[in-house]
C-alpha cells in the first residue's frame, strides 16, 4: 500500500471506528472490521445456528461471497434474486425472509451519527431489517458513511440509486442518464425512506462496519 493509501485507510478507519460507538450508542451492535474477510468470517461464525438464511438483494453482501460458505453448511439461502425465479416465487422467497433465522443485507448510508438510512422500492429488505428474523447483520462500507441524515439521503438519490436502478435493467430516467430526476416511472425505486435512529425494540441487529469500499 502506498503511503499516500496508508493515510487514507487511517483516516477511513477513524470515521469507522466513531459510526461504530455511535451505534453501539443507539444500541446497535456493531462491530469494526478492517477487511471484508474479517466480515464474511463473523457472518459465517454467526451462521451457526441458523437454518433459514435471508438475503436482502445486497451488493455489499454479495461482495463477501458467503453464499456458497452457507450452503455447504447446509444452510436453506432465501435468496429472491436468484435466476429462475417467477415473479409469484420471487414474492414467496421475500415472504420467507421476513421469518428466516438469520437476514443479511446492506444499507444505503450510514451517519457518523449511528443512523441507517435506506431507501426501498417494495419494502421489503427494510421490512426484514427491522422486524421478523431472530437475528439481522447489516454490512456496511466504508463508502457508506456520512455526516448527516440529509447527506444520506442525497448520496442514495445521487450515487446509490442510478446504477443500482441500472443494474436491475429499469427503465428509470436515472438508470439512463445517471443522474436523479425524482421521476415518476412505474419502475422508480425510491419510494420508501427509512431511518433507524436507534436498533428496534425487538430486533437482534448487528452492524459490521467494513473498512473497505462495498456496494453502491
Amino acid at each position: 500500500m502506498s503511503l499516500t493509501g496508508q493515510h487514507l485507510n487511517w483516516s477511513y478507519e477513524q470515521k469507522c471506528k466513531r459510526a461504530v460507538e455511535a451505534l453501539n450508542r443507539n444500541e446497535f451492535t456493531a462491530i469494526y472490521c478492517s477487511t471484508r474477510q474479517e466480515a464474511s468470517d463473523y457472518i459465517i461464525k454467526e451462521a451457526a445456528e441458523a437454518q433459514t438464511i435471508g438475503f436482502g438483494g445486497s451488493m455489499s453482501v454479495a461482495g463477501l461471497k458467503v453464499d456458497e460458505v452457507l450452503k455447504g453448511m447446509g444452510k436453506e439461502l432465501l435468496i429472491h434474486g436468484a435466476p429462475g425465479l417467477s415473479p409469484e416465487e420471487r414474492l414467496a422467497v421475500r415472504r420467507r425472509q421476513l421469518t428466516s433465522d438469520l437476514f443479511l443485507t446492506g444499507t444505503n448510508a450510514l451517519t457518523l451519527s449511528g443512523c441507517l438510512v435506506n431507501i426501498d422500492a417494495t419494502g421489503n429488505r427494510v421490512g426484514s431489517m427491522m422486524f421478523g428474523p431472530k437475528k439481522v447483520i447489516v454490512v456496511a462500507g466504508r463508502n457508506k458513511l456520512v455526516s448527516s441524515v440529509d447527506e444520506a439521503i442525497r448520496r442514495i438519490k445521487e450515487y446509490a440509486a442510478p446504477p443500482n436502478a441500472r443494474r436491475l435493467d429499469y427503465n428509470t430516467p436515472c438508470a439512463q442518464t445517471g443522474f436523479c430526476s425524482d421521476c415518476r416511472s412505474p419502475q422508480r425505486i425510491c419510494r420508501i425512506i427509512t431511518i433507524l435512529e436507534k436498533r428496534p425494540a425487538l430486533t437482534d441487529m448487528r452492524v459490521l462496519v467494513v473498512n473497505e469500499d462495498m456496494g453502491f
